[in-house]
């Protein structure tokens, strides 16, 4: 009865278990290390996206030059089946690298998947067909898969509850920040060498940021200290098993969470290059301030969103109410980007209001992306969070998929039901989650 009632009081988390009190600087360094991976898992995925304008040459790819650009039913049709390929690789390896890399541990276990995609990255170049694309993608797809598991299960050793959503904005920001870099990175490799180039250009950044990575201390300078909130999720006489998390509601909220919303993003990954391409003419060169504005918004949207539930538990508010009042917000925010067929029809020559919605959302979408992120160390104790995140991602990819296979039959002719849908799916998946998990900050499965 007393552990119960433990269970559900109020937690403060700057309280750790074992008599230390303070946390180690260095967090800092490994956030910075997993800003820079994410920053290069999003550039290595995001080449083909950039690139597409220049397929439209390629003669396999199915471009036809007497079609006008919203009738390439060929071209539309291969370039969504490698995006899904990419994006069902990713959903199978994210059901195995969260669990390979909570038995590896995450030094190792990120060090391991880094050496994949980089190389998977690279291997782009060698393509002579829409069959090599496809091997290359799902190659691609089941090593970065490694990413987001380590990242969240890094966050959860390295950081206190009231922190985690901040650093988790933090690294995840670097999914925006690729988007300084590969643009321009991409457009001149493209423009001098060929778009070949473009993948060993990103590629070959994961082989540098691996031997960083393998330099730092991790295991070392790491802090053996557990929070009240991460010494409760897991009781001493209990012992974690997949079939155990996957049996429980907390894992399923996390799950629905990623796989209504994760679509949202993928869509913006890589179907805004084509959006402003054929709605506005813009060549690769031409797309980068726009392109850039809508990540340098996301990336604030990902630091603000994230540090907002940490400012509400700061103030008063439980883990619960924080996490949940934070996402709510987020999920209000991109309910306006339902306008921005209109506004292609209002300013048909003016990227500009679009783009300005479009940044809204993708920033709207990073901060919900790293308070739910943080909802699992908010339910899961830290040797289960990578098996948890691997798990809602592998549903967030499924989800992806579903929603491409959805655009790429429907985005040319029909995008006001495109933008519709993404619109709601936010408020759809909170709802679901809250009735799934009503209180965050406990057992999974005592809630």
């Amino acid at each position: 009865m007393a552990n119960r009632q433990n269970l559900t009081s109020s937690i403060q988390e700057d309280v750790v278990v074992g008599g230390e009190s303070d946390v180690s600087p260095m967090r800092w360094v490994v956030c910075f290390l997993l800003f820079l991976a994410t920053t290069i898992n999003y550039m290595d995925r995001s080449v083909f996206s950039l690139i597409e304008p220049v397929l439209h040459t390629v003669p396999f790819m199915g471009w036809n030059p007497a079609a006008d650009r919203f009738h390439q039913a060929a071209f539309d049709n291969n370039f969504g089946n490698i995006v899904i390929s990419f994006q069902i690789a990713y959903g199978i390896g994210l059901l195995t690298a969260g669990r390979m890399i909570d038995r590896l541990g995450t030094r190792r276990g990120y060090a391991l998947a880094i050496l994949i995609w980089g190389a998977a990255s690279m291997s782009h170049s060698l393509v002579t067909s829409v069959a090599g694309f496809f091997v290359a993608r799902v190659c691609l797809g089941l090593g970065e898969a490694g990413n987001f598991p380590a990242a969240i299960k890094a966050t959860s050793e390295w950081f206190p509850t009231e922190e985690r959503a901040l650093a988790t904005g933090l690294f995840n920001s670097g999914a925006n920040f690729s988007y300084f870099v590969a643009p321009l990175l991409v457009a001149t490799v493209t423009a001098r060498w060929g778009w070949r180039y473009a993948f060993v250009a990103t590629g070959s950044m994961g082989m540098i940021w691996l031997v960083l990575w393998l330099l730092f201390p991790y295991n070392r300078l790491r802090r053996s200290y557990s929070t009240v909130t991460q010494a409760r999720l897991a009781l001493p006489s209990e012992k974690q098993s997949y079939l155990s998390l996957l049996g429980n509601r907390g894992a399923w909220a996390f799950a629905v969470g990623k796989g209504l919303t994760d679509g949202v993003w993928w869509f913006y990954l890589f179907y805004l290059p084509q959006f402003l391409n054929r709605n506005y003419g813009l060549e690769l060169r031409a797309q980068y301030w726009f392109l850039v504005t809508v990540y340098l918004v996301s990336s604030v949207g990902s630091i603000l969103g994230g540090g907002l539930s940490g400012v509400l538990m700061k103030r008063g508010f439980s883990i619960n109410a924080g996490r949940k009042l934070a996402m709510l917000t987020m999920a209000i925010c991109v309910l306006p980007i339902v306008f921005v067929p209109h506004l292609g029809q209002m300013f048909p020559r003016n990227p500009w209001p679009a783009t300005l919605l479009l940044a809204l959302a993708a920033a709207a979408h990073q901060g919900w992306s790293a308070n739910l992120f943080s909802t699992t160390g908010d339910m899961f104790p830290s040797t289960a969070v990578s098996t948890v995140v691997g798990f809602g991602g592998a549903m967030g990819a499924a989800g992806g998929a579903i929603f491409t296979a959805i655009i790429k039959q429907t985005f040319s002719m029909h995008p006001l039901f495109v933008f519709g849908l993404s619109s709601m799916v936010y408020l759809a998946a909170l709802g679901i989650m809250h009735l799934l998990v009503p209180r965050l900050g406990v057992r999974a499965d005592a809630v």
